[in-house]
C-alpha cells in the first residue's frame, strides 16, 4: 500500500508539473506571442488548460488530508476532522496550504473570461498557485530575515523555472508554422521573443538555484551519504544538460532556419523535445527531495 509520504511527492510533483506548464505556457502566449497566432495555439491547448486545472483543483483537495496523515499517526488522520483542522490553521503546511487553495480557485475562475483575458488569468492564478509553492518546502523552515529571503528567492526561482519549462509547450506548437505563409512572420516574432525572454529566465533560474542551494546546504551537495544532496547533484546536472541544449537551440539551430529550414526545425524540436523529458525528471526530484532533510 503506498505510503502517505510517497502520495505527497506524487500530488507535489502533479502540482508542481502542471502548474509551471500553465503558467509558462499562458504567460508567453499572452505576453510575447501576436494575438491572432496566440489565440490560433491557446484554442488547440485549450482542453488541456481544462485538464491540467482539474488536476490541480483534485490535487489541492487532496493534499491537506495527506499531509495531516504525514503530520499524524498514518493514514487514519487523514480522514480525522480534529487532525485535518488542527493542521490547517496551527502549522506552516496549513497556513501555505490555505494560500494554494485560494489560487487553485482562481484558476478554476480563470475558465470563464474570454480568450485572450482567459489566458491571462490562467497565467496570473498558476502563477500564484507556483509562488505559493514557496512555502511548503524547506524555504518555510528559515526564520527572519534569512527566511524572508529564502522565500522570496524561493518563488523567483519557481516563476523562472515555470517560465522556462512551460513555454516549451507553445513552442513546440510554433515551430509547424514557420512554413505556413499566413504565420510565418508572426511564429518568427514569438520565436525571437522567446529566446530573448529564455536567456532571462535560464539566467534567474540558475542565479537563484545557486542561492538556494547556499542557503540550505551553504555549499555545494557533496556529501553523497544524504538522498538530499544525492538528488540535488542529479537535478543540477540535468538543468546543466538542459541549459546546454537550450543554447545548441538559440545560438547553433535558430540560425540555420534561413538556410536550411526543414533541418534546422526538427533539430529544435527534438532539443526541445529533449528538454521537456529532462525537466519532468526534475520535478520529479524537487517533489521528492523537497520532503526529505538535507543532511
Amino acid at each position: 500500500m503506498i505510503t502517505p509520504e510517497a502520495a505527497v511527492v506524487l500530488c507535489r510533483f502533479l502540482l508542481f508539473g502542471v502548474a509551471m506548464l500553465l503558467w509558462g505556457t499562458f504567460a508567453y502566449l499572452s505576453a510575447l506571442v501576436p494575438a491572432d497566432l496566440s489565440e490560433r495555439i491557446g484554442g488547440r491547448l485549450q482542453i488541456y488548460a481544462s485538464f491540467g486545472i482539474a488536476v490541480i483543483v483534485a490535487t489541492t483537495a487532496v493534499l491537506l488530508p495527506l499531509r495531516a496523515a504525514t503530520i499524524g499517526e498514518g493514514w487514519s488522520d487523514a480522514i480525522d476532522p480534529s487532525t485535518v483542522v488542527a493542521v490547517l490553521f496551527d502549522t506552516n503546511v496549513g497556513r501555505a496550504w490555505q494560500a494554494q487553495a485560494v489560487a487553485a480557485a482562481l484558476l478554476g475562475l480563470s475558465v470563464f473570461p474570454s480568450a485572450h483575458r482567459r489566458q491571462a488569468a490562467v497565467a496570473i492564478s498558476s502563477g500564484l498557485l507556483l509562488a505559493s509553492q514557496a512555502f511548503t518546502g524547506h524555504a518555510a523552515t528559515s526564520q527572519g530575515g534569512i527566511g524572508f529571503a529564502h522565500r522570496l528567492n524561493d518563488i523567483a526561482h519557481l516563476l523562472s523555472g515555470g517560465a522556462w519549462i512551460g513555454a516549451l509547450l507553445p513552442v513546440l506548437l510554433l515551430m509547424p508554422l514557420l512554413s505556413d505563409t499566413e504565420f510565418a512572420s508572426e511564429a518568427r516574432l514569438a520565436l525571437i521573443r522567446f529566446s530573448n525572454a529564455g536567456h532571462v529566465a535560464v539566467a534567474i533560474v540558475l542565479l537563484t538555484g545557486i542561492a538556494n542551494m547556499m542557503l540550505i546546504l551553504g555549499g555545494l551537495p557533496l556529501e553523497w551519504s544524504f538522498p538530499y544532496q544525492v538528488m540535488l547533484s542529479i537535478k543540477i546536472v540535468l538543468v546543466i544538460i538542459m541549459v546546454t541544449l537550450a543554447i545548441a537551440n538559440r545560438y547553433l539551430f535558430v540560425p540555420r532556419l534561413s538556410h536550411s529550414m526543414t533541418q534546422a526545425q526538427t533539430a529544435i524540436i527534438q532539443a526541445t523535445l529533449a528538454e521537456i523529458v529532462l525537466a519532468v525528471a526534475v520535478l520529479g526530484l524537487v517533489a521528492w527531495f523537497g520532503t526529505i532533510e538535507p543532511n
